[in-house]
């Protein structure tokens, strides 16, 4: 039996978040598009993992130009997954299996086809004239300034009718909100209201740190690497990368507006948000500033986990540099979500190891000090698939084709039934494709096997659950060459010791003298052995000991 948490509140301290893309779990109608019954439907599955929320994509009006992250209504459900009656439904079967349900709140931007761009576009003297970001051209007909869109080119659009150009960090047809309007923080707390009313339990904010801009629009310095820096720091394809957006996003104004947030959450009872954080090198400073002191932000994410690394050195270094940065924050790591490559294909070296760092990589996630998000498919140990470009739906991917492929090969269809028309997911074609390769790990095969990932993932949660220590336990580094990853989780009377060995070698670790052993733990899916006071591991392996 699972252990409650202490306190209601604090339920997402230590959570085990588990990510739903719509569009991609389960059909319902044979249109090929995931839908919010078919999420009902699935939802015991998801409670199966022994997981304590679950966090949904969008699924609000939208053109679906960027797949639903250019919202055309704040408080309607798109048709294609259904009615607010489908909503309604699927939340309230959700909170009958104990799960917390968090909605992808995207607040940085609409899409141009919102009624507020539509009027704010029309006039320069209309009641919404200044609810988006609007400039005059420069003297000879360029841009503002030099921002840039994450999906490729300038970050500014030409409106014939205003005669003047609107900003997009994203999408031409996503438009930013301005945020230094006060009615536009009004306009938009109230549809966060809307949905706390209807008893959602919390919200992960995309973008969260591009909400405000420079009023001066001064133009971003050239990018500087930063030797320090954990995450993504170099520029890529996209010539995004090559300015430090010192002036596009992350502006001071975003605190203040974030205390407005949390003050309107504090109204309801357990709530919770989780912000994106994409900052480059400044993320763990912005994640310190937008977690700290209790009242913005409950938790972040970054994108330090999120790249090619899975060394000891890179993880120790990520966690470090959090701890020191953010001294009362909380953070939530993932390895995977719709917006990378999914983190088996980034972290094997051959396809044989496909299984056996799926079961590494969700061990060591489960015991680091923060908050962890799963990925819909990881739990199956899904590659990223290999899709045609006529296959494409992703407009950043279709832009930068073949330098970047896009984020559509970690969005395919969630294959739930091996000997089913497209795994299961639907009866009709479906949007993406079901590769072979996913259908052979479908859930129905898995779960009938003891030692499958599926069924690693439930152990290693369930083993999270029963240690108090692991949700919010003190968390430190023990001293190891950089090929050993060794910690302790510590809380009240119980001290644990974590070492994990990422490379494909075998290894020892000899504790410090200071230490006393006590018997080892049995930690699914891994056989680490200790003799004479050392720890031999094999290559991807980990133990933990008793302290």
């Amino acid at each position: 039996m699972a252990k409650p948490r202490k306190k209601a509140d604090d339920w997402w301290r230590g959570a085990v978040i588990y990510q739903v893309y719509p569009r991609s779990f389960q059909d319902t109608t044979g249109d090929g598009m995931g839908d919010l019954r078919g999420i009902t439907k699935r939802l015991g599955h998801i409670a199966s993992l022994g997981v304590d929320a679950i966090w949904l994509s969008p699924f609000f009006k939208s053109p679906m130009a960027d797949m639903g992250y250019d919202v055309s209504d704040y408080c309607d459900v798109d048709p294609m997954f259904g009615t607010l009656a489908d909503f309604d439904a699927m939340l309230a079967e959700a909170h009958r299996l104990g799960l917390k349900v968090i909605i992808d709140q995207v607040i940085s931007h609409t899409s141009d086809q919102h009624p507020w761009f539509v009027e704010s576009r029309s006039s320069r003297n209309n009641p919404k004239a200044d609810w988006y970001v609007w400039a005059d051209p420069k003297p000879d007909g360029t841009a503002p300034n030099n921002w840039l869109s994450i999906f490729g080119g300038p970050g500014w659009e030409w409106d014939g009718v205003r005669k003047q150009y609107y900003m997009h960090n994203f999408l031409i047809s996503q438009p930013d909100l301005n945020f230094h309007n006060p009615d536009v923080q009004e306009a938009l707390l109230k549809t966060v209201r809307f949905w706390l009313d209807r008893g959602v339990d919390g919200f992960r904010l995309d973008t969260v740190n591009f909400y405000f801009h420079d009023r001066k629009l001064r133009d971003n310095p050239p990018h500087e690497p930063d030797p320090e820096a954990v995450g993504l720091d170099a520029p890529d394809v996209n010539p995004y990368g090559m300015q430090t957006h010192r002036y596009d996003k992350t502006q001071p104004e975003n605190v203040a507006f974030l205390k407005r947030f949390r003050a309107l959450l504090d109204e309801y009872e357990g709530r919770a948000t989780v912000g994106e954080v994409g900052d480059g090198a400044r993320s763990l400073k912005t994640v310190a500033d937008y977690t700290s002191g209790g009242d913005k932000l409950h938790m972040c994410y970054t994108f330090d986990l999120l790249g090619p690394d899975f060394t000891a050195d890179h993880v120790r270094k990520c966690v470090q540099s959090f701890q020191r940065a953010v001294t009362d924050g909380w953070v939530c790591w993932a390895f995977s979500n719709h917006d990378v490559n999914r983190h088996v294909s980034r972290f094997i070296r051959a396809p044989e190891e496909r299984e056996r760092i799926a079961k590494l990589a969700i061990t060591l996630l489960s015991t680091l000090r923060g908050s962890i998000c799963l990925y819909q498919g990881e739990e199956l140990g899904l590659t990223e698939a290999d899709l045609a470009f006529e296959d494409l739906r992703d407009p950043y991917g279709i832009r930068f084709w073949p330098a970047f492929k896009g984020r559509d090969g970690c969005r395919t269809p969630m294959p739930w039934q091996h000997g089913e028309a497209h795994a299961g997911f639907s009866t009709g074609k479906p949007w993406l494709p079901v590769p072979q390769d996913h259908a052979r790990l479908a859930v129905d095969v898995q779960e009938k096997i003891a030692g499958s990932v599926f069924n690693h993932y439930r152990a290693t949660l369930a083993f999270r659950r029963e240690h108090e220590t692991l949700h919010d336990g003190d968390m430190s580094f023990l001293h190891s060459n950089h090929d050993i990853l060794a910690f302790t989780r510590e809380k009240g009377g119980e001290k644990l010791l974590f070492v994990f060995n990422l490379t494909h070698e075998k290894a020892e670790f000899v504790p410090a003298k200071s230490l006393k052993l006590g018997a080892p733990l049995s930690v699914p899916g891994f056989g680490a052995k200790l003799k004479d006071g050392t720890i031999e591991l094999d290559g991807l392996d980990m133990a933990c000991v008793r302290l």
